[in-house]
C-alpha cells in the first residue's frame, strides 16, 4: 500500500505532501525529516527500509520525489509508479525549484489523486492525466454556443426594433402627427429621427458584451461537485487564510491587471473627455506576405457638464495610408469635410450628457506589407532530432510605443521543455498548454528589434501559429482631437484623452 507521495528538500523539508491514508502532520512530517538521514551515498539504491516503511526515492536537481510505502509493498510497482510521479511533475512546473512546486502545490495535489486512489495505483497514463485535470465539459461547451446565439440573435432583434422605431419616427414627422416618445438629451427635449439615429448609433458602437445569468436550476439542495464555481466560500476561505498571515498568490489575472495598468485612464478627466480607440487584425505568412491587415478605430466622446453639451471638436488628420473615415449621421458632414470640425447638423442640439457617444469612425484595409507595424520572422531549421528555432521582431512602425508584448510560440507536447539560447526579454515555459511565451515589457523606437533562439524536438510546422498581443497608449492612424471649441463664441473647453491600441489578432501562419 502506497502511505503517501511527497517532494521534499535534500534537507527533508516537505514541499508537497499528498497521504492516501490517515496520517497526522506531525508523522509525516518526522518520516520525511528522517529520510535524508538514512540514505547510505556509497550505494546506488533507489529506496531505503526503516522498521516500520520503505521509502522510494528520486533525485530531482535539488529536489526528491519521495513515496513512502509498506514494507511488504510491491517494490517493482512503487518504481513504476514513482516514475509516473516524477513526470507529472514537470507538466505542471516550469522548474524543478521549490518555489515553482509551491506556486502549483494545488495542480500537483490533483495529479497525484489521479494516480493513486487509497492507496492503490490507479492504472492512467500521463497524457489521461491531462484530461482528467482540466476537467473539459461538452455539456459547458453546448451551453456556451446556446449562450452566444441567444445572444446574437437578441442584439439582431434589438437592431430591428430600433430601425422600426426610427421608422416610425420618419412617418410621424412626414404626416405633422407627434412623434412617440423619447427622452430629449441632457434637459433639452429633442424629437424627431435625430434622437432615433443617435440612440440606434449609440446602441450599436457602444455596447459592450454582458455575461449572461447562469440558468435557473432547480430549487432544493444539491451535493453534486460545481466546476469552477467560485462564490462566497472561496472568497472567505481566502479571507481566512490572509488573516492567519498566509500570503495569497494571484497569479490569475496577471495579464489583464497588466493591460490595466497600461491603459488606465487620466487621472484627471475632463467634463469633455475623449476616448480613441483602434483595433487590429492582422495575419501574415510565415515565408513574408501580408494576407490581409484591417484595422478599425473611433472616437468617442462623453460629456459630463451640460454646460458643455454643445461642443465642436477640432481633428487633426495627418494619415497618409488611405484611410476612410465616417462621421456619425447627426455630425454635420461638410463641415468635417471642408474645416475638419466634428459638430451637430443643428447647431442649437446638444450632445447626449453622461453618456459615450461614437462621433467619428475610421476602416484600413490593407495588403501593403510595409504597413505591419510590427513584423515578426520565425525561423525553424531541423537538426538532427530537435528543432532549432530563431524569432525576431521588428518595429516599422518607429512613431509607436507597444506595452507588454507578449509573442506566443506553439510547442510540440510531450518532448519537454525548450532549451533557451540568446533572448531579448523574458520568457514563460506554458507546459500545460504547450506554449512558449517571449514577453517584452515595451517596444519603441529605441528597442525596435530584437531576437530569441532556442531548441527543441520537433518538427518546422509544429512551431506555428504564431500570436502576438500588446497594448498600446498611441495610437496607429495619426488622428486626433486638438481643440475643442464652444458653438457660441468659439471659446475654447478644456477637454482630455484617452487613446488606446489594441490587438484583436496578430497571427503569423
Amino acid at each position: 500500500v502506497l502511505l503517501a507521495a511527497a517532494v521534499c528538500t535534500k534537507a527533508g523539508k516537505a514541499i508537497v505532501s499528498r497521504q492516501f491514508v490517515e496520517m497526522t502532520r506531525t508523522r509525516i512530517e518526522g518520516l520525511l525529516a528522517a529520510f535524508p538521514k538514512l540514505m547510505n551515498t556509497g550505494k546506488q539504491h533507489t529506496f531505503v527500509e526503516t522498521e516500520s516503511v520503505r521509502y522510494v526515492y528520486q533525485p530531482m536537481e535539488k529536489l526528491y520525489m519521495v513515496l513512502i510505502t509498506t514494507k511488504n509493498s510491491n517494490i517493482l510497482e512503487d518504481l513504476e509508479t514513482l516514475r509516473l510521479f516524477s513526470r507529472v511533475i514537470p507538466e505542471y512546473c516550469r522548474a524543478l525549484e521549490e518555489n515553482e512546486i509551491s506556486e502549483h502545490c494545488f495542480d500537483l495535489i490533483f495529479a497525484f489523486d489521479e494516480i493513486v486512489a487509497l492507496g492503490y495505483r490507479e492504472n492512467v497514463n500521463l497524457a489521461q492525466i491531462r484530461t482528467f485535470t482540466e476537467m473539459d465539459s461538452h455539456e459547458e461547451k453546448v451551453f456556451r454556443a446556446v449562450r452566444e446565439t441567444q445572444e446574437r440573435e437578441a442584439k439582431a432583434e434589438m437592431r430591428r426594433k430600433a430601425k422600426e422605431l426610427q421608422q416610425a419616427r420618419r412617418d410621424a414627422e412626414r404626416h405633422g402627427k407627434k412623434a412617440p416618445g423619447f427622452g430629449g438629451f441632457g434637459s433639452s427635449a429633442v424629437s424627431g429621427g435625430t434622437t432615433a439615429a443617435m440612440i440606434t448609433e449609440t446602441i450599436i458602437e457602444t455596447e459592450k458584451p454582458k455575461v449572461a445569468p447562469a440558468p435557473a436550476r432547480p430549487s432544493g439542495p444539491s451535493k453534486a461537485l460545481k466546476l469552477g464555481a467560485k462564490g462566497k466560500e472561496v472568497d472567505n476561505f481566502v479571507d481566512k487564510l490572509k488573516s492567519e498571515g498566509e500570503n495569497i498568490m494571484t497569479s490569475v489575472g496577471k495579464r489583464s491587471a497588466e493591460a490595466a495598468k497600461v491603459l488606465a485612464p487620466p487621472i484627471n478627466m475632463e467634463s469633455v473627455h475623449m476616448k480613441i480607440e483602434e483595433k487590429i487584425s492582422l495575419t501574415c505568412g510565415r515565408d513574408g506576405g501580408l494576407q490581409n491587415m484591417e484595422l478599425h478605430g473611433m472616437i468617442m466622446l462623453h460629456i459630463a457638464d451640460e454646460k458643455f453639451a454643445r461642443i465642436r471638436l477640432h481633428v487633426e488628420n495627418e494619415d497618409k495610408r488611405g484611410v476612410q473615415l465616417q462621421t456619425h449621421p447627426n455630425v454635420d458632414k461638410k463641415l468635417f469635410t471642408t474645416e475638419s470640425q466634428i459638430g451637430l447638423k443643428n447647431p442649437e442640439k446638444s450632445f447626449p450628457i453622461n453618456s459615450d457617444v461614437g462621433v467619428l469612425k475610421w476602416r484600413l484595409q490593407t495588403t501593403e506589407e510595409s504597413f505591419i507595424p510590427l513584423t515578426i520572422n520565425c525561423w525553424p531549421s531541423e537538426s538532427g532530432n530537435s528543432c532549432d528555432v530563431n524569432i525576431e521582431y521588428e518595429l516599422q512602425e518607429e512613431s509607436l510605443e507597444l506595452n507588454d508584448v507578449i509573442i506566443t510560440i506553439p510547442l510540440p507536447s510531450g518532448v519537454g521543455a525548450p532549451v533557451i539560447g540568446d533572448i531579448d526579454g523574458e520568457y514563460r515555459h506554458d507546459s500545460r498548454r504547450n506554449l512558449l511565451e517571449w514577453c517584452l515589457p515595451v517596444i519603441d523606437a529605441k528597442n525596435k528589434s530584437g531576437s530569441l533562439e532556442f531548441s527543441i524536438a520537433g518538427q518546422p510546422n509544429d512551431f506555428f501559429p504564431v500570436q502576438v498581443s500588446f497594448v498600446s497608449k498611441k495610437n496607429y492612424c495619426n488622428i486626433q482631437v486638438t481643440k475643442v471649441t464652444q458653438v457660441d463664441g468659439n471659446s475654447p473647453v478644456r477637454f482630455s484623452t484617452e487613446t488606446t491600441f489594441l490587438v484583436d489578432k496578430y497571427e503569423i501562419l
